[in-house]
This record gives structure tokens, sequence and C-alpha cells, in this order.
């Protein structure tokens, strides 16, 4: 019953996995390292260099809007069915729909002309 406790449990696991691990590497082969090795797979093909830079503020916008929404959700559903809650509810979900609107709205950076 003792090895069933997940203190005990996680550690036999951890030896065994460090055991198996450090085995499997003293008997591997070893080779020379390959060139492209670091390189994303691409199946292959040559990856030709990007002309431009991406961003990540559009993924940034939008994980705002997401987390936004879903905790917006998580408010409303939880707010009781009294009228003040109802009210309440509702200037919480124009605000909301204002947020919504403005960080699906927002026009990206114009391109710096050269």
């Amino acid at each position: 019953m003792v090895l069933l406790s997940p203190p005990v449990a996680f550690s036999v696991l951890f030896v065994l996995l460090v055991l198996g691990y450090r085995f499997i590497q003293k008997h591997a082969a070893n080779g020379p390292d390959h060139p492209d090795k670091f390189l994303p797979y691409s199946g292959g093909q040559k990856i030709p260099p990007a002309e431009v830079r991406l961003s990540y503020k559009a993924f940034f916008r939008l994980g705002l809007l997401f987390g936004l929404v879903h905790v917006a959700v998580l408010v409303l559903a939880t707010l009781p069915l009294v009228r003040g809650s109802l009210i309440l509810g509702l200037f919480y979900l124009a605000g909301l729909s204002i947020s919504a609107a403005v960080l699906a709205l927002i026009n990206k950076e114009k391109p710096k002309e050269k």
C-alpha cells in the first residue's frame, strides 16, 4: 500500500526513468551530427528566407479577446437571477461588447516605407 501513495510512486517511477535513460544513453550508437540537425522540419525542402518579419501582435490580440470573452461568460453565468444583478449584467455585457469590438477591429500597423 505504501507504493500506491503519490510521492512514493512518483519517486520510484522517476528513478526507473532516469536509470532507463542512462542505460539507453550508454548503449546508443554515437555518430556525427548532421549540419541540418536544428533546422525546422520542412518535408525535405529548403525553406526560403522570409521577406516579411512576422509579428505576434495579432495573435496576442486574439488571445486577449479569447480570455476576455471566457471570463465574461464565467462572470455572467454566476450572476444571481435578481433584478439588480441582471441590470449589472447588462452593463457588463455592454462593456464586454465594446472591448471585444475594439480588439477585433484594431487595424494592423502600416508597413514602413523604404
